[in-house]
């Protein structure tokens, strides 16, 4: 008698099933990335962040930089307190982007750099945990709305660029040696510090003036062209959290003056307020769409079938759900449990012996007057390796019975 051999387990699907179920979620991702390189390639060399001097974006500021230099300024931009403090000189403007972002330290280092310099330091948007620091004796007041607002000062700039889109934070000054523009709910947008023989300071409430989708509103291109082209230079500064000045010059601001001397955040720190609102709103909604889209599992309910289903039927359709899950291992099993089961009663084993091979096997032997090494094998062996060896098991189960029952 022939045994048929195979591996323990079939019902794993085949490589080839497995890339036909794949291939289009893989396309999908692959169109996806390659869409997103793309787009990062094409829009690299435009698009830097907002109020860089480099991006051509709606809150980039490359307009403003391209007229300076058409005037003669040269415009440098700057990342690190190291090179921005190295810049200054009586014949540079700096440029502080975003002073709120600089540490207590920072501050200080940056503040000592530019006195006496005879240059001219213009901060942008400086609130409370700024302006104390980089000018002193300025106090910063609650903002109010950018708007189109009159000069009402005798500045020259203010007063040749006429009305401009300001508004932000407002300042208040002990200091007689001051000009005070722009003025919103009582208070100036804009504050300029004279110091003659140190340089003077200005202070601009908001920033939107340098924006390139509001450079041509009002005398915004003007006042932005001669308060940064008052100097031969400008250093435009943009102050990063990956700065390492930032951790080694201690913290003291509203970003990292909590999180200790070393001026650090966290990366939940860092995140705002609204996308963490938002994060939790998603994480509820797809928690209440699980609970209602969820399939309700209760007891098993018996129910008649509406109408009878012939064995052969049935027999076919299982079949079917076997080969199509490759299940040979099961569809093995199912027809040698069912041969045991027949052959039990014919050499005289119980029905609760009937799957031991300990006392199923000598029976069948000796019914047969055989020894045979292969009928273990061909009752309780591993299953098929293809659907030949299936077929062939049967025939094989079919044949053993038939010689049982006439033997």
């Amino acid at each position: 008698m022939t045994a048929v051999t195979a591996p323990s387990s079939s019902a794993a699907p085949a490589p080839r099933q497995v890339w036909n179920r794949i291939r289009g979620l893989l396309l999908a991702v692959l169109v996806l990335v390659a869409a997103g390189v793309a787009l990062a390639a094409t829009h690299s060399g435009d698009r830097h962040g907002r109020l860089d001097p480099r991006s051509a974006d709606r809150s980039g500021s490359r307009a403003v930089a391209e007229l300076l230099k058409d005037r003669g300024v040269s415009v440098r931009v700057v990342t690190t307190l190291q090179d921005a403090t190295s810049a200054v000189g009586p014949d540079t403007t700096l440029l502080v982007a975003a002073p709120n972002l600089l540490t207590q330290g920072q501050q200080n280092t940056l503040r000592a750099a530019t006195t006496d310099t005879a240059g001219r330091t213009v901060l942008l948007a400086a609130g409370p945990p700024s302006v104390g620091a980089l000018a002193p004796g300025v106090r910063a007041e609650p903002s109010a709305p950018v708007t189109t607002r009159a000069p009402r000062c005798s500045l020259d700039a203010a007063r040749q660029a006429g009305d401009v889109e300001t508004g932000g934070f407002r300042y208040s000054s002990d200091s007689l040696d001051t000009l005070a523009c722009y003025p919103a709910d009582g208070l100036p947008s804009l504050l300029l510090l004279r110091q003659p023989a140190a340089g003077d300071t200005v202070l601009l409430g908001s920033p939107d003036i340098l924006y390139n989708d509001r450079l041509d509103k009002q005398g915004n291109a003007s006042l932005a062209l001669q308060l940064l082209g008052s100097h031969s230079h400008l250093v435009w500064y943009l102050p990063s959290l990956t700065d390492s000045s930032a951790s080694t010059s201690g913290g003291g601001n509203d970003r990292a003056g909590d999180e200790g001397a070393g001026g650090e955040s966290s990366f939940i720190d860092l995140i705002p307020p609204g996308w963490l609102w938002g994060t939790l709103q998603l994480a509820l909604a797809a928690v209440l769409a699980a609970v209602w889209r969820a399939r309700r599992l209760g007891p098993v309910i018996a129910e008649r079938l509406p109408v009878a289903i012939r064995a052969s039927e049935s027999t076919e359709g299982r079949a079917r759900l076997h080969r199509k899950t490759n299940a040979r291992d099961r569809a093995a099993d199912s027809l040698r449990h069912a041969s045991r089961t027949r052959l039990a009663p014919l050499v005289g084993v119980s029905p609760r012996d009937a799957h031991s091979p300990a006392a199923l096997l000598p029976a069948v032997s000796a019914r047969l007057g055989t020894t045979d090494s292969g009928l273990q094998e061909l009752i309780f062996g591993s299953a098929p390796s293809d659907d030949a060896a299936l077929v062939l098991l049967a025939d094989q189960l079919d044949s053993l019975e038939r010689e049982v029952r006439t033997s």
